[in-house]
């Protein structure tokens, strides 16, 4: 067994509690804390003289204490430790809040190094809870880059700090490196022990930039060789071609003319299908552009080649509404369209399943129900899956393996990501862009607002339920104490006590909540009513990023808005805007952050989701589309700290001329890398394409 592979509770100085601790942070084998990257740096490398240091800026100063600790109770709850400490330029006066053991911790007469930030004119300095250490054990905490980390309760970061280092210590130089020898040359890339070192306890900021590099190449080396192994996987299979088919004849039978995207998108599907290759095609395209119609031609040249298809989506309620939506479509041509939910009765499950086994239907659309054993189709050639991040590769296997042969096979996605991006990522054949919207699709309103709004926006929610509109709120946490970062301010709205608050503010409305927690029925019972009119207020995290069709739906506001990424708030504003009514997003957010305020105004300045993605990209870079789960990719460990798109090109560049030279990556110098992609696949069975 390598190292890597240790439980972290025989680390020494873990033990089983603080190992309990860790795991909540899915930290569980050695190898899991060295890849438990700092979220961010705080340098403490400046030192400056008390009168010459800068105002409110983090720095690292030199003094004596003048005397010893005075401790002052303020008030009940409320315990001062003062301290006046001195250098060759002048005097600050020092306070910690609530932090007695300080008391016993600095003496009158000995040097210590303080950080924080000083205050007030250079005869007058104070100083607020700065960190400290003796001169003498300088660069433990002072003199040196101190690394962050994500953390939970029972895990602070210094120890968090002495559990990567007493790792990096146990593994030594055995740290494996799974990038070619030649991979690392040719792109001047740090070897892996020396990357995972100075990523976690850098000797300078030059050092750092160096490991972050070649972390973040290999993470993305590894992921490109993932996904050309897919596709060289794919394509190496053999299907049943369907004929080509006119797609005027189906057109004909609509009440309206699709878009020259869903033509176009329409074109490569069916090109696609034609071929001796299965199709592999993922339609991604913004909220309502369009795509279940491309799904539905494509159903429909299925059907009219005498084989069936199958149409899976991630909950009950959008089954229904795709139901509803494709027999709209495929009624003019006699094609049967059944149903198959986990909530069907007995009878009605068994006529629908010797209906799709005897031929008889040519379209199923369901959810997992469609996955079960006793599940069979006559003639499956094409399966469509909504929203394919909500299905991993086992569950659409499960269902491509009910064909006789490879299916063809359909996913769609209402997250646009940005073209270059999607290029890169999924390969040119593979992907449908639907980048603009049908006519008389409704403009939502959106605006930014503080909680200096809050009545106002209170009278606009009474006055849009007394028309009879439905409205949806967001808040980024499920319960109030739910753990976040101490420094997180502004302090986040929670959906339960929200709901709450809302419910005592409107007693005469009818108010909901619906969040990740609960089980899945719960969930389903709670967005049935918001469906059948049966709540005027919703309240919940983001579970209602991607689904249901509320048209009545006419007010989405979202609390803590600067928490969220932007395409994931135009997924959200998304939600609302379906229906003939005029519609609005409400942005609320106390933010005084000039990024964070001015990444928001992007949404209020456009409803493209594809010019949103892109400033995305622009301004966080593509490791939020990387680890956002919803374009069925692994999450990433550090490709957001500071990956780029040249060192995306760089490293599909790289994978590419690796797979073109050994394609099964057998020769000895893949070994590790092959062992890294097997990794990859058993740990992302449910994400990765």
């Amino acid at each position: 067994m390598s190292e890597l592979d240790l439980e972290v509770r025989y680390l020494k100085g873990v033990g089983e509690a603080r190992a309990k601790a860790l795991g909540k942070l899915g930290i569980v084998r050695l190898g899991d804390l060295l890849e438990h990257f700092p979220r961010g740096y705080e340098d403490r490398t400046s030192f400056c003289p008390i009168s010459a240091a800068p105002e409110n800026e983090p720095v690292c100063v030199r003094a004596l204490a003048a005397s010893e600790p005075r401790l002052s109770n303020v008030r009940r709850g409320m315990q001062l430790v003062k301290l006046r400490a001195v250098d060759d330029s002048g005097s600050v006066d020092i306070t910690w809040f609530n932090q007695v053991y300080i008391k016993d911790r600095i003496h009158a007469g000995e040097s210590y190094i303080f950080y924080g930030r000083l205050s007030g004119p250079p005869r007058c300095r104070t100083m607020t809870n700065p960190d400290f250490e003796p001169e003498s054990q300088e660069g433990a905490r002072t003199g040196r880059i101190l690394p962050r980390y994500a953390l939970t309760a029972g895990v602070s970061n210094r120890v968090m700090m002495n559990c990567v280092r007493a790792a990096l210590d146990r593994a030594g130089d055995g740290v494996p490196d799974a990038l070619p020898t030649a991979v690392q040359a040719e792109y001047g890339l740090c070897q892996a022990r020396f990357a995972y070192e100075n990523i976690h306890f850098p000797a300078d900021t030059g050092m750092l930039d160096l490991a972050r590099k070649r972390l973040i190449f290999e993470e993305l080396y590894v992921l490109q060789c993932a996904l050309g192994r897919l596709r060289a996987g794919r394509r190496s299979r053999s299907g049943t071609p369907i004929p080509p088919a006119d797609p005027e004849e189906f057109y004909a039978a609509l009440p309206f003319s699709p878009t020259p995207a869903q033509r176009r998108a329409v074109a490569e599907a069916l090109a696609d299908m034609a071929g001796q290759t299965p199709m592999n095609r993922l339609v991604q395209g913004d909220v309502g552009s369009g795509k279940t119609l491309v799904a539905a031609a494509c159903i429909w040249a299925v059907c009219r080649a005498g084989r069936q298809a199958a149409f899976m989506a991630p909950t009950e309620i959008l089954a229904e509404q795709h139901l509803a939506t494709l027999r709209g479509f495929l009624e003019p041509f006699s094609l049967r369209v059944e149903r198959l939910t986990g909530s069907m009765g007995a009878k009605e499950k068994r006529e629908t399943k010797a209906a799709l086994a005897a031929g008889e239907a040519g379209v199923a659309v369901g959810t997992h129900a469609l996955l079960t054993g006793d599940v069979a189709f006559s003639d499956l050639a094409l399966a469509v899956t909504d929203e394919q991040h909500r299905f991993g590769v086992q569950q659409r296997g499960a269902l491509s393996a009910k064909a006789g042969d490879a299916p063809h096979v359909l996913v769609m996605s209402a997250t646009p990501i940005p073209r270059t991006l999607a290029l890169m990522i999924y390969g040119e054949l593979d992907v449908s862009v639907i980048d603009e919207l049908p006519p008389g699709r409704q403009k939502v309103g959106t605006f930014l607002v503080d909680s200096s709004y809050r009545a106002r926006l209170n009278g606009f929610i009474e006055k849009l339920a007394a028309e009879g509109r439905q409205v949806f709120v967001v808040c980024p946490m499920v319960e109030e104490n739910e753990e976040t970062e101490p420094e997180a301010q502004p302090r986040l709205k929670s959906a339960e006590e929200h709901a709450a608050a809302l419910q005592k503010s409107f007693p005469k409305l009818r108010v909901g909540c619906v969040h990740g927690k609960m089980k899945p029925k719960e969930k389903e019972a709670v967005m049935a009513e918001v469906v059948a009119g049966e709540l005027d207020i919703l309240v919940s995290t983001t579970v209602i990023e991607v689904g249901v069709d509320v048209p009545n739906a006419a007010l989405m506001v979202v609390e803590n808005a600067e928490r969220f990424g932007l395409s994931q708030l135009h997924q959200l504003r998304g939600r609302v805007g379906r229906g003939s009514h005029k519609s609005w997003c409400i942005l609320v957010s106390d933010s005084k952050s000039p990024d964070s305020l001015a990444r928001l105004k992007v949404l209020c300045a456009t409803s493209d989701g594809f010019r949103i993605s892109e400033e995305d990209l622009r301004l966080r870079g593509p490791g939020d589309f990387f680890g956002a789960r919803q374009h069925g990719l692994p999450e990433m460990h550090i490709a957001g700290l500071g990956g780029d798109m040249e060192l995306l090109r760089e490293a599909q560049e790289a994978a590419r001329n690796t797979l073109a030279r050994d394609p099964s990556l057998s020769a000895p110098e893949h070994a590790l890398l092959a062992q890294r992609l097997r990794r990859l696949f058993e740990e992302n069975l449910n994400t990765i394409n």
